[in-house]
């Protein structure tokens, strides 16, 4: 295998839940859904609008440019932005060989779109899972609390860690375009090939359906434990009420009795 081919430089970044390409798309881009620019001196810049995007054959100067130039048109970025990087040989036959380098028969636009499909897809799964990771956390001190018999915590406590695992839950409604090819891969049964290798290199459907799986538990929990805090909450309320009743009662026995 020779190290001699040219090689490109791929860099997937998570930016938000999601990205308004609109005005984007009015610059004369290479290729459409998902959004192909040409950005820095020899490179493109490829947007999606699940929140990520990828940067090919850009400079380190070149990437922070088109960074803080995208930043206004993206939607609840996260505190901390998830990355991938990844490189391709031009000149070989695409796919992944034995030695896990991708190869690419050349650098046409509708390859790239592929290569960066998959990235920008990987890195939002990525991010997904971090953020489930952490949900899972706080469903698992619920849950523990709760098998020791335990109230589970404070009401405002539980209402805040329920509230932080629905909002995870709906921050990943966006990953439902995970499971969709680029437009170019539509359009050729030789890209289509290379999706479907990249997809299956970087588990991409694998991963989604973990995550709908454990999402489904979160979600599952949560409601569980909410149910629970309102019959809590019933349940004194209707104490409430009997003690009105019984101390109405007693009123009414003492002034008949004196």
């Amino acid at each position: 295998m020779s190290n001699a081919l040219p090689q490109l430089q791929f860099q997937a970044f998570y930016l938000g839940a999601r990205i308004d390409t609109r005005e984007l798309e009015k610059q004369q881009p290479v290729l459409r859904a998902p959004l192909m620019l040409r950005r820095g001196s020899h490179g493109h810049a490829v947007v999606f609008r699940f929140g990520a995007v990828v940067l090919v054959a850009m400079s380190a100067t070149e990437t922070e440019e088109f960074l803080a130039e995208i930043e206004a048109f993206v939607i609840n970025p996260p505190a901390h932005r998830s990355s991938e990087m990844g490189t391709a040989r031009i000149g070989e036959p695409d796919g992944i060989d034995c030695d896990g380098y991708l190869g690419l028969v050349n650098a046409d636009p509708g390859r790239l779109q592929v290569v960066a499909a998959t990235l920008a897809k990987s890195v939002v799964l990525a991010h997904y899972e971090d953020a489930l990771s952490r949900a899972f956390d706080r469903v698992e001190i619920i849950v523990e609390n709760l098998r020791r018999g335990g109230r589970g915590g404070k009401d405002r406590e539980l209402l805040s860690e329920i509230g932080e695992v629905l909002a995870t839950q709906a921050r990943m409604v966006g990953r439902v375009e995970v499971a969709e090819k680029p437009e170019s891969a539509w359009d050729s049964l030789e890209l289509d090939r290379l999706y479907e290798k990249l997809a299956a290199e970087y588990e991409l459907r694998d991963r989604d359906r973990a995550l709908t799986r454990k999402l489904e538990v979160v979600a599952e929990t949560a409601h569980t434990q909410l149910d629970l805090l309102y019959s809590r909450r019933t349940l004194r309320v209707e104490w409430y009420i009997v003690l009105l009743i019984v101390f109405d009662i007693v009123l009414s026995l003492g002034e008949k009795l004196f």
